[in-house]
């Protein structure tokens, strides 16, 4: 088990201090794995969420309601369904009453993609957690917020 003081060779004046530093920590490492898992699939982290918004919905969604489902809010995150379009993994068309209403649909493209990103199994990062134990995170976590 990795020991978060030991890794950045310093001390904390409390627990408090120590947990609120270990999550930022903890949360930067976890992104560098996700960019790095995402790479070889061709996509960010913030477009798989995309993706699997899409995919979750079952149906198209405005813009407006993808940005504000995404776990991670991002300012970009036109430019991130642009990508996405171009890649194909995902097709947009203007509301017939509204022009500056924009739905985004997932493709075919973008479902095989999901799968496929499924099959690797992205939850690895948390095999050191019994599912007691990653529940007890998770509200830990939430109580936090």
């Amino acid at each position: 088990m990795g020991d978060f003081a030991k890794d950045i060779n310093s001390s904390f004046p409390n627990n408090k201090v120590k947990a609120l530093l270990n999550i930022i920590y903890t949360s930067n490492w976890i992104t560098s794995h996700q960019n790095e898992y995402f790479k070889s699939f061709g996509i960010s982290p913030q477009q798989y969420n995309i993706l699997r918004i899409l995919r979750g919905a079952g149906t198209e969604l405005k813009v407006q309601v993808i940005k504000e489902r995404m776990i991670e809010r991002s300012p970009n995150a036109t430019r991130l369904m642009d990508k996405l379009c171009v890649k194909e993994l995902i097709k947009r068309h203007n509301c017939e009453n509204d022009r500056r209403v924009v739905y985004v649909e997932i493709t075919k493209n973008g479902m095989q993609l999901l799968d496929k990103i499924t099959a690797k199994n992205i939850d690895d990062l948390l095999d050191n957690l019994s599912e007691n134990e990653a529940k007890n995170l998770s509200d830990l976590l939430d109580k936090i917020r």
